[in-house]
């Protein structure tokens, strides 16, 4: 695992809960045996949408994701944190993380912050300002 360090950051808003791997990163992607090269694919189908937060160039270069509740549920793939760590992130902010994506998570250096409702929506009131 990489030294922790200070991040100072942009921090992209992601104010959606439930979040799971096959939206982190759609099958169709996982065959690569690689474990760099994800990041294009992070969100895919999400990214159609030009107001995603991950097309605006707002939050371009965050490393900081802010996600709503139970972020990273569903299958146990490592490729959703490989793909979160390729785009640039270095830490992802939630309620609560399925405990298999922390894990993986934390396996590559990608830490995940877990803090209240409180804190994570005064975050996301704060990006929005």
């Amino acid at each position: 695992m990489k030294k922790l360090k200070i991040i100072k950051s942009t921090m992209l808003p992601l104010n959606m809960s439930n979040v799971d791997t096959d939206q982190i990163m759609p099958k169709q992607f996982l065959k690569r045996v690689e474990r760099s090269g994800y990041g294009e694919y992070l969100f895919y189908d999400w990214k159609k949408d030009p107001d995603f937060p991950l097309n605006n160039g707002l939050y371009k270069g965050a490393k900081v994701l802010v996600a709503g509740d139970n972020f990273g549920t569903g299958s146990s793939r490592e490729h959703a944190p490989w793909g979160l760590q390729d785009w640039g992130f270095e830490a992802i902010i939630s309620t609560k993380f399925a405990d298999i994506f922390r894990l993986n998570s934390i396996n590559i250096g990608l830490v995940p912050i877990e803090t209240n409702q409180e804190n994570v929506e005064a975050l996301f009131s704060k990006i929005d300002t």
